[in-house]
């Protein structure tokens, strides 16, 4: 290939909806961090390793976010772009590096281009490895969105397009356990453009850990350059909105896969709920464990559906921004879009997002259900509980009551016995009412009077409680 470019366009989010406005998540700097430790490390472009000190969001090498808020432009330099020097390599060339970064809306976004010092040197594939390719893959950059690595270069008409691209594709990864595959072809502003996929064999289903690759050859001395140049903010916002389509439905589904989990742990507690026997002793402990554990899993249930609805709407917002650049791309370009560009929205993009919609659909009666679940047991225990109060409250009232009425039966009569002692003391005769013929001992007649007047007064005590309780 002549007039060669080697391009990576990686995107990484700076802040979501549950940051403040002048908060960023965890890791928003990550993509500057790596590129700069791929400047000290494998391409050595002085610019590159100084990056800090050109973005406006580094003050003294430090990452201070909050100077972006204000900025009309979504440049982060004061310059269209960063020439970032060049490096020699061993075949004699030298090779140039120019970059641009972006604050899209939420979303850091990166093109660092690499290309020989003149457009006349032919890179072969033996060649492409003078750009360190494997240092600008995700293992190395880390984007928390995706990237995309694209080659351009102008090639005979006689060559196998094909056959080339496939070759670069396979030299791109080369020492890795990447595998590209070709899942695209077709043109772009006159050349042809194929569409390379390599995703990672641990992860493959994981969107921010594979790399697409796309190669584009002129092989007609079309004027692709020049209409790529006229479009260029309208492919960088395309391969943007593309690679959040990818990672928000990964979301989207990590998210569903955990709200089944925590429906299914529910469904166990309605059955355990539904098993209690109405007159068990265990019951109302058990209602209570229930009542410790329901409410949290209920509300991270709820949360999980929250977070889809909120997915639900960044998709059908990329889907919407994504159809907007196809439609300026071909403006540009006067003729038809790559019709995989296309396909991607209509039969992968509008199918998420239905996906994303039925999964919703499908979860919202959970939330009711537990929602009923939760306010039917905290019901139960509250009914139970004031039951058990009052139950408890009646015997404290019965255990009170029999403690008056004794009190009252016992000092009654403990004072009659004392008087009546005293009086027998006194006069030394028989009662004639206890004993007219024989003068009984005077402690027996004591304890008789006693028992006689201490029934007496607990009967008396008792009519007073009857009384009280009735008031």
């Amino acid at each position: 290939m002549k007039n060669f470019s080697l391009s990576l366009y990686a995107f990484h989010l700076r802040h979501t909806l549950t940051e403040l406005p002048d908060e960023v998540v965890t890791d928003a700097n990550l993509l500057w961090e790596t590129l700069v430790k791929v400047g000290e490390n494998s391409l050595l472009f002085i610019g590159l390793k100084d990056l800090r000190s050109k973005l406006i969001c580094y003050q003294n090498d430090k990452y201070e976010p909050k100077l972006e808020i204000g900025r009309k432009t979504e440049r982060l330099i004061n310059a269209k772009d960063l020439d970032l020097g060049s490096i020699s390599t061993t075949d004699g060339f030298k090779i140039n590096a120019n970059l641009q970064p972006f604050l899209l809306n939420d979303t850091y976004a990166v093109d660092l281009t690499l290309s020989p010092e003149s457009s006349n040197i032919t890179i072969n594939t033996p060649q492409l490895q003078n750009f360190k390719p494997t240092s600008l893959l995700p293992a190395n950059i880390q984007p928390s969105l995706g990237q995309t690595l694209w080659i351009y270069g102008e090639v005979d008409p006689t060559q196998d397009c094909a056959a080339l691209a496939e070759q670069f594709a396979i030299a791109l990864v080369a020492g890795t356990n990447l595998n590209p595959v070709l899942l695209n072809k077709a043109e772009l502003f006159g050349s042809l453009l194929f569409e390379y996929q390599a995703p990672d064999p641990n992860e493959p289903d994981n969107p921010t850990k594979q790399c697409q690759i796309l190669i584009v050859t002129n092989n007609n001395q079309a004027a692709t350059l020049d209409l790529a140049n006229q479009a260029y903010d309208w492919l960088l916002n395309l391969l943007c909105s593309y690679h959040k389509i990818l990672y928000i439905y990964h979301l989207a589904r990590q998210r569903y896969r955990d709200a089944r989990t925590i429906y299914s742990s529910l469904e166990k507690k309605i059955q355990i709920f539904n098993n209690l026997q109405s007159n068990s002793q265990t019951q109302l402990t058990e209602l209570k464990g229930l009542m410790a554990e329901i409410p949290q899993k209920s509300l991270d249930y709820t949360r999980c559906l929250q977070d889809l609805q909120i997915h639900h709407t960044a998709i059908t917002t990329n889907i919407t921004n994504y159809r907007i650049c196809l439609d300026h791309i071909q403006t540009i370009g006067q003729v038809n879009n790559p019709i995989f560009w296309e396909d991607f929205l209509q039969k992968n993009a509008h199918k998420w997002q239905a996906q994303i919609q039925t999964d919703i659909n499908y979860l919202l009666p959970g939330k009711e259900l537990f929602g009923q679940l939760v306010d039917t047991i905290r019901g139960i225990v509250e009914t139970q509980q004031a039951e058990r109060e009052q139950e408890q409250a009646e015997r404290d009232r019965n255990l009170n009551n029999t403690i008056q009425i004794l009190g009252i039966g016992f000092g009654g009569g403990a004072i009659i016995s004392g008087v009546v002692v005293q009086h027998i003391d006194k006069i030394n005769k028989p009662l004639a009412a206890i004993s007219p013929d024989k003068q009984p001992h005077p402690f027996y007649a004591s304890i008789l009077l006693s028992i006689l007047a201490t029934l007496l007064f607990i009967g008396f005590g008792w009519l007073i409680t009857k009384y009280r309780r009735n008031s």
